[in-house]
């Protein structure tokens, strides 16, 4: 009897145990947090998320995701980009491959077609297939209240062809030899029309709307599409102009250097991306990453941030899923863009596995089945936000090139910052691996599968093919 008593108690206490973690999660989970302006000391640690609204959910609402902002802090995520969320212009809407919405002659097949996110007919509203004012501004302050930042997609290149300004203000406008307004010279934008920055008073109008937006939405930045496209000599004007409401997260999709020294904080890790690509492939030679890296550290100031990617919406739409670019290294690749210097991206999706593209113009939906993306993508987010040899942003981690024993396929690397220390070994080849690395030594304990062990530098590693560790170093 005193057995079963005994028993019966210790099961009590650990029922008990249970509850009150899962109770002590519950709380974490709905803690509101004191909503401060982004400051540098946040791109540390933060993992950024891009938000499909459209295609997040069968409703394509800003309410549908915001339901699922909390999931988001288990990704370790702190910046949401939304994609853009203005009204999408009727006339000369896209379709499919060459086709415009105009050219389809079935009423219902036409319907599908709901345009481009980027040919936007007005920059001061909201689309509303995606929800109300006040909707995004709940979703704005739900993430707020989630220790996130949300920062919005601002395209300044080019607008719709029925954006209001083309009536109002065609002097803002790129013309032809005929005096037409055209799309952007050397694309397929045929849905958009180039906007002309030789003229100083559309400096004035996109900085007064990119500034509409804070002052009545509280966005804490902008993704800013084709910086590239546009003078850098304006976004130096209007993020000055910007900064005088509030600090702010700029984020270029560009590699451009001078748009680093004074408008974006971030820029897209491009070149990156398209070597990773390459790694997966068997044959690519990891010195070509070494020199890729030491041309970084030659042409980036140190407070410059790349954003590392493996997919985003253009990627996913137009040359493929993870799984089609990647296929069995997805998760490999993964944990490369959170170990190497930068900001991870996760893009709508591919928290889930997603294996698919999603429909660019139509309306689409993205998996929601949690799973071992799911899993290592929740472990990665740990480590980012609190280790201090992950920090990539303007006081990032050291990052040293560590020598192996097969420096062709083995690429191995140290972060270190604060006393924290991160090893992370990948063989990126198709033959098994038997290495050993300079410099890995002591307590180490491997932070994806679990488990610690003391290691000398003598001491063998051996790596399937694609196969990978990450340890981090009992201080």
């Amino acid at each position: 009897m005193k057995k079963y008593i005994l028993g019966l108690l210790a099961i009590t206490a650990l029922f008990a145990c249970k509850e009150e973690v899962k109770e002590e999660t519950l709380a974490k989970k709905d803690e509101v947090k004191e909503y401060t302006p982004i400051q540098d000391k946040d791109l540390e640690n933060a993992v950024i998320y891009e938000a499909n609204i459209r295609q997040y959910s069968p409703e394509g609402t800003f309410n549908e995701f915001t339901k699922d902002i909390p999931e988001l802090k288990e990704l370790g995520v702190k910046v949401i980009w939304l994609m853009p969320v203005f009204p999408i212009s009727e006339k000369n809407r896209k379709a499919k491959a060459d086709l415009m919405v105009e050219d389809i002659k079935d009423p219902k097949e036409r319907e599908k077609y709901l345009g481009s996110y980027y040919a936007v007919a007005d920059y001061e509203e909201v689309n509303p297939d995606l929800g109300t004012p006040d909707d995004l501004k709940n979703l704005i302050k739900t993430a707020h209240d989630n220790g996130m930042y949300v920062i919005l997609d601002w395209v300044a290149n080019h607008t719709g062809w029925d954006n209001r300004w083309i009536k109002e203000y065609p002097d803002f406008f790129t013309k032809d030899k005929n005096g037409k307004m055209m799309h952007p010279e050397g694309t397929d934008w045929t849905d958009t029309v180039d906007l002309n920055y030789d003229n100083k008073d559309l400096w004035t109008y996109m900085t007064q709307a990119m500034a509409s937006w804070i002052e009545r939405y509280d966005v804490d930045g902008f993704r800013c599409d084709v910086a590239h496209e546009v003078p850098t000599e304006f976004w130096n004007y209007a993020t000055k102009e910007l900064e005088d409401r509030k600090p702010l997260f700029m984020l270029a999709e560009s590699e451009k250097k001078d748009l680093f020294k004074e408008a974006f904080d971030m820029g897209y890790n491009w070149e990156g991306h398209h070597l990773m690509n390459e790694l997966t492939k068997g044959d690519f030679d990891v010195k070509e990453w070494d020199y890729y890296m030491e041309r970084n550290e030659k042409n980036y100031e140190k407070d410059d941030i790349l954003m590392n990617f493996i997919t985003n919406h253009d990627e996913n739409s137009w040359n493929g899923s993870v799984k089609e670019r990647m296929g069995s290294k997805a998760n490999t690749m993964l944990t490369f863009s959170y170990m190497i210097p930068g900001m991870p991206l996760i893009y709508s999706g591919q928290e889930y596995g997603m294996d698919y593209r999603l429909k660019f113009f139509e309306k689409d939906t993205i998996p929601k089945t949690k799973g071992e993306t799911w899993d290592l993508m929740k472990k990665l987010g740990e480590l980012k936000n609190n280790n201090a040899a992950l920090n990539g942003g303007k006081n990032p981690a050291s990052y040293t090139r560590l020598e192996t024993s097969n420096d062709n396929s083995i690429y191995a690397i140290k972060r270190e910052k604060n006393g924290d220390v991160i090893y992370y070994i990948v063989n990126l080849s198709t033959e098994r691996e038997k290495v050993k690395v300079k410099g890995l030594s002591g307590r180490i304990t491997d932070a994806i599968r679990g488990g610690s062990v003391d290691f000398n530098e003598g001491d063998f590693l051996d790596f399937p093919p694609y196969g990978y560790r990450i340890f981090t170093v009992e201080k």
